[in-house]
């Protein structure tokens, strides 16, 4: 892994996000408030807490497609659990992310069990877990929640979101476990080198399954959260999102053939690609216009880490 690489893509992009929010304050003087920021932190805490759990994937060379099918399964399933089931709302939040854990775990299997390739398993549930949940919800939804529920998506603590709290502590023990541990040295080993790291007597199927289960977590509590947010369920919730996920962890840094990445590229690139939206929404451009421009963004810091790869590598 080229510890310099890595570095250099990160100071890069923390300047491009820094010149990005002085161009979009200038822009706009409702854009660098702290009401403002505030609520975009709210806004981006569900694609992060994602983001996080697709850096360890992509990581080691894998990737998981499913998990907007996961949130939106697991957000029916929360209020299928409260409101048919009976359950009180803090067992029914339980088995809800359990049952995204478990949706996690058989991804997992299938790809180490039965040698399937990430993007076509992953492919695969995507669209079993999305017609399970409008199969579950017969295109109902869920509304009423107990006030207590929503501290989690509209509450604060210290002026600060509540779910930003949730995101910056997550986001701060995967940086430590990735970067800083045994089980993040396997990360990095599987998606260099998977067979080197067999012979190495590394638990690679163990990681990968691990791995995926922390990604269907990770989706089922951005789940609960995004219901806490908008206060109601619906079986679309999560759709397209794990495209925001993918190219945030991309654009921060992480391989998609492996062997690199870190969590702060990720969150770097996570407040950039919100910047712009939002940013850009104040300004006035246009929905596709924006796309355009965060797709630009993209290959631009795709080719510059590969500059600063080549060059780090002489």
């Amino acid at each position: 892994m080229n510890y310099r690489a890595l570095l250099r893509h990160e100071t890069f992009l923390a300047v491009l996000l820094a010149i990005v929010l002085v161009v979009l304050a200038w822009q706009s003087d409702r854009f660098f408030t702290v009401a403002n920021l505030l609520n975009q932190g709210r806004l981006m805490t569900e694609i992060g807490l994602i983001a996080i759990a697709m850096t360890f994937v992509i990581a080691t060379g894998g990737i998981d497609l499913s998990v907007g099918s996961i949130l939106g399964l697991v957000a029916i399933l929360l209020g299928v659990f409260w409101q048919n089931v009976g359950l009180p709302l803090p067992l029914a939040i339980v088995a809800a992310i359990a049952a995204g854990t478990l949706a996690g775990l058989f991804n997992g299997l299938i790809i180490t069990r039965f040698k399937v390739p990430p993007l076509i398993a992953t492919l695969a549930t995507l669209a079993l877990y999305r017609g399970l949940a409008e199969g579950i919800s017969q295109a109902r939804s869920v509304r009423g929640y107990p006030e207590w529920f929503y501290v989690l998506g509209q509450g604060e603590v210290l002026g600060i979101p509540t779910q930003l709290w949730i995101l910056l502590i997550g986001a701060l023990i995967a940086s430590i476990i990735l970067a800083y541990t045994r089980w993040g040295r396997t990360v990095y080993a599987i998606g260099s080198n998977e067979v080197a790291s067999r012979f190495s007597g590394l638990q690679v199927e163990k990681t990968k399954i691990a791995l995926y289960m922390a990604s269907g977590f990770a989706a089922s509590v951005a789940a609960v959260i995004f219901v806490s947010r908008v206060s109601t369920t619906r079986s679309d919730m999560g759709t397209g999102i794990e495209l925001d996920a993918i190219t945030a962890v991309v654009l921060g840094g992480t391989s998609i053939f492996g062997g690199r990445g870190t969590v702060l590229g990720t969150f770097i690139g996570l407040c950039l690609i919100q910047a712009l939206k939002n940013g850009l929404s104040l300004a006035g451009v246009k929905g596709d216009g924006t796309i355009m421009l965060i797709g630009a963004v993209l290959i631009l810091a795709i080719l510059i880490s590969n500059v600063f790869e080549r060059s780090g590598s002489r």
